[in-house]
């Protein structure tokens, strides 16, 4: 079974909020996902790093996590900034349109940057 691990940590940064994911984001982990960035939201937490480095495969389930809050998210001066995204999942993000949507950087200092 294909599995997904989570770590939600707070950067002292900017009130930001570092989620990271490892493994497979698909139809049967987006729950897991959903209820995270959800919840970061109900907290008023709109300032959000997610880090794609371990994140093995992204399906259009998990595409939609992301697509289903950006506007909220910006609505509340807020952001979710995308980073070390490999390029198998960068691909999927740009062949969709998303690179438009998302701003996608190589490290943390970047994205810690894009909040300013």
């Amino acid at each position: 079974m294909r599995k997904l691990n989570i770590v939600v940590d707070t950067l002292d940064q900017q009130h930001i909020t570092k989620v990271s994911v490892e493994g497979f984001l698909d139809a049967h982990t987006v729950p897991e996902m959903e209820n995270i960035i959800h919840g970061l939201i109900q907290d008023r937490k709109y300032r959000i790093i997610v880090d794609f480095q371990e994140l093995s495969y992204i399906s259009s389930a998990g595409l939609g996590v992301f697509m289903s809050v950006i506007g909220e998210v910006k609505n509340n001066n807020g952001d979710i900034i995308l980073m070390n995204m490999p390029p198998k999942i960068y691909k999927v993000f740009d062949l969709l349109g998303f690179t438009e949507i998302f701003t996608i950087v190589d490290d943390e200092d970047k994205a810690i940057q894009a909040f300013r």
